[in-house]
């Protein structure tokens, strides 16, 4: 099974989503500390799905949409922002910039979990139900 790359400056989210995606990401996780690190995993190997932060120092969230984007390698990777930014302007470009999900911090655990479920299509996972909290495409 493929990794869940998650992509954030702070080890404190990347463990916390780890956590809430463990049973819903089966294939386990690849770290990134940085946008650049997030480039470099995606080289190493191929991975299932992405948990991208906007606001990192040393490239920003929205530069590694685009990077994904525009490879046909990586072109049909799910990515999932996850930010503390909700604003109207933030949220537009994230999703025309092709992101399958649009996340705001702090999230729900349990929330986070189903909306990525229903994003994968596993009907099957435990704990399937409850409303999305994020902005689908």
């Amino acid at each position: 099974m493929l990794k869940t790359l998650v992509v954030d400056d702070s080890p404190t989210i990347r463990r916390m989503v780890m956590a809430s995606l463990r049973e819903v990401c089966p294939g386990g996780f690849v770290e990134a500390a940085s946008g650049l690190d997030a480039i470099e995993q995606l080289a190493l190997g191929p991975v299932a799905l992405i948990i991208l932060d906007l606001n990192m120092p040393d490239m920003h969230g929205l530069e590694v949409l685009n990077f994904v984007r525009s490879h046909q390698k990586y072109r049909d990777i799910p990515v999932v922002v996850l930010t503390t930014r909700n604003d109207a302007a933030s949220r537009g470009a994230v999703l025309d910039g092709g992101a399958s999900l649009y996340v705001t911090k702090p999230f729900v655990p349990q929330a986070l979990a189903g909306d990525v479920r229903a994003l994968l299509g596993n009907q099957t996972a435990p704990g399937h139900g409850g409303p999305s909290h994020g902005d689908h495409v």
